[in-house]
This record gives C-alpha cells, sequence and structure tokens, in this order.
C-alpha cells in the first residue's frame, strides 16, 4: 500500500475505508496538547493565543509538529460558546485552562435568546475561524480538526448546572427550547468552520455523561440533540468525531443511536469490549491521561501498542491532557502507534 498522509488516514477510518494503521490524534478543545513544555519552547502561549488567530494556529501547528499527532486542533478550550452566550470567563494562565466564572443565567426560564446571525459573526468564533483557514491552507497534508461543546455541556455552561440538570425533568418545555438554541449555534458554528476549511467537527460534551443524565435523559435530551447537531454537520460533508466523558455504562445501549463517525470515551471504558459488541461503532481513544501525566514513556508505549492490538479504530488520548504532560511520554504514545 502507498503511504497515506495523514489527513487521509484519518478521513479513510471516519468513512470506514480501510487504511493503513490507526490515526493517532488529539482533537482539540476539551482534549488539546497545548503543554507548558510546548508553549515555553516556542513563545506561543496561551492565553494570549485564545484570542488571536495567527498565535492560535502557530501554536496548534507547533503542537503537531513537536508532538507527532496526526492532526492540526483548534480552539485551546471549552469556552468559546458560552463567553459568547453570555457567561463570564477567566481565561486561565499559561499553566490552566479557561473556565467559567459565573453562568449567564440561573434557570432555562430566564435565558435571554439572541439573535444567532449576529452572535456568529462576533466573539472567538472569528478568532477559531480564521485560525483554522491558516492551518488548512499551510498544512493540506494534516487534518484540521475544529473542536466545538456539545449542547448539553453549552447549555449547563451558561445556565447554572444544578439549576439546569434539574430543570431537565421539572421545566422540560424550557430546557429543550434552550437547547434547540444553542444547538443551533453549534450547528452555525460548525458551518462556519467547515466553510473556513476544518476537515473534521469534534463535539466534547462531557457535561452528557450517562452518570449525570441516565437513560431516559440521555436519550432524550444528549442523543437526540448531538444527533441532530452531526447531522447538520454531514450535511456540510463533514465527519463527526463525538467525546463522552465518564462511565458509559448505564447508557452503552444507546451508543449505537449516536450518528457520530467515531465515538471517543475516556479511559475507563473497555474500548475492545465496545468494538466486540457494537461492530458498527468506530471507536477513537483512551489512553489515560493520568498515565500520560505520571507514567513511563515505556508503560506509555506497553499500553498504546495493546490499543492498537485491541483494532482501536483511533489512538487518542482518553480526556483533557495535564499542561504538565511532558513531551517525552506524548511522544511515546504516538512514536508506538507510527511504528518507530
Amino acid at each position: 500500500m502507498n503511504e497515506v498522509n495523514p489527513k487521509t488516514r484519518l478521513l479513510n477510518v471516519l468513512n470506514k475505508r480501510t487504511t493503513d494503521r490507526p490515526p493517532v490524534i488529539c482533537m482539540g478543545g476539551m482534549m488539546n496538547a497545548s503543554i507548558v513544555e510546548i508553549m515555553n519552547s516556542t513563545g506561543f502561549t496561551l492565553p494570549a493565543a485564545h484570542d488571536n488567530p495567527d498565535l492560535m494556529a502557530s501554536l496548534a501547528g507547533a503542537i503537531q509538529e513537536q508532538t507527532g499527532f496526526e492532526n492540526l486542533g483548534v480552539p485551546f478550550c471549552m469556552t468559546v460558546e458560552a463567553e459568547l452566550l453570555g457567561s463570564r470567563i477567566d481565561k486561565g494562565t499559561l499553566a490552566c485552562e479557561p473556565k467559567i466564572t459565573k453562568e449567564a443565567f440561573c434557570s432555562v426560564g430566564a435565558v435571554i435568546y439572541r439573535d444567532i446571525d449576529e452572535m456568529i459573526e462576533s466573539g472567538r468564533i472569528r478568532t477559531v475561524t480564521a485560525a483554522t483557514t491558516k492551518l488548512a491552507v499551510t498544512h493540506q497534508h494534516l487534518p484540521v480538526v475544529v473542536s466545538m461543546t456539545g449542547p448539553i455541556s453549552t447549555a449547563a455552561s451558561i445556565i447554572d448546572p444544578m439549576s439546569f440538570y434539574k430543570e431537565l425533568r421539572k421545566n422540560p418545555a424550557s430546557a429543550h427550547r434552550v437547547l434547540d438554541y444553542v444547538t443551533e449555534l453549534l450547528i452555525r458554528f460548525a458551518e462556519k468552520s467547515v466553510k473556513a476549511g476544518a476537515s473534521v467537527i469534534a463535539i466534547g460534551d462531557p457535561s452528557a455523561t450517562g452518570e449525570i443524565l441516565g437513560p431516559l435523559m440521555f436519550k432524550e435530551y444528549a442523543v437526540r440533540y448531538l444527533n441532530v447537531l452531526t447531522e447538520a454537520v454531514h450535511g456540510f460533508g463533514t465527519p463527526v468525531i463525538l467525546h463522552i466523558c465518564g462511565d458509559i455504562n448505564k447508557v452503552r445501549s444507546l451508543i449505537p443511536e449516536l450518528q457520530a463517525d467515531a465515538i471517543s470515551t475516556d479511559a475507563m471504558v473497555n474500548l475492545a469490549k465496545l468494538k466486540e459488541d457494537y461492530p458498527s461503532v468506530t471507536t477513537m481513544g483512551n489512553l489515560s491521561t493520568y498515565s500520560l501525566q505520571w507514567g513511563s514513556p515505556h508503560s506509555i508505549a506497553a499500553q498504546t501498542s495493546k490499543l492498537v492490538g485491541d483494532g482501536i479504530d483511533i489512538i487518542s488520548p482518553a480526556c483533557g491532557l495535564s499542561t504538565s504532560t511532558t513531551l517525552a511520554n506524548i511522544r511515546a504514545m504516538t512514536r508506538t502507534v507510527q511504528g518507530e
């Protein structure tokens, strides 16, 4: 087989075509590799890169080059949508990712519905799409993955989470209205990203776990709105990766209902068993980020080899990387997949 470039390899896997080996990626957003070691060595640093498209693109390029991950991933946080929708954000530091300091609304009934046409042309969406265009032009052999916050997590980022989860049960009509609203914004964000050059849209929805929602609400809210978003992105001619945090046992039987082209899971999930039980599911993951932070290159190489041996379709970290993770440990992962 002729050598396959990283973009073709990832797209082949997501489109269920055969390829030479699994890709090894880090999708950005909640799962990005903007570690302190790389930022210090390159001078492309956070938090400055959150608001500067040239810096965002330069940092994404440096991460790919130094780690060996076979994609470019932007942005470097999960606060782009929440900030746009009115929540108060702390942009963080070199070593600490951005966080929400105050949700915009106290309840689903208090949400103010703003014009999406106006919002989509403002805020950091412009930064992300400008960086995406630059990366797509300068790295044509690499897939550009734009990572977005999923509908449940976006809603829980603009509404007090304790109130939001209660109101999923107590006030479903208003909860659905909020989720329709945020999902439409996410669809428009995805559309702009695809037009800018994104090869793949990745969705991280850590608040939509089966542990929090349980199977009934997972089906009513998470599956429903994730599929609305996914189907819209498919309409733009672009594949979707979905990351689900936590233990999926309570909602395991619902995983095949998700329309995403690959399902990424946390480290406690047995991906080989998931693949065996649901052959139609393209699996991604799930090397422990605890191991990546604290383990040795030797142990990481062994864990990575097991994932490859188990037939996992795409190799990646299981969740968000610590900024103190060493480059040596990340390279042990990527080079093992690449056979170096």
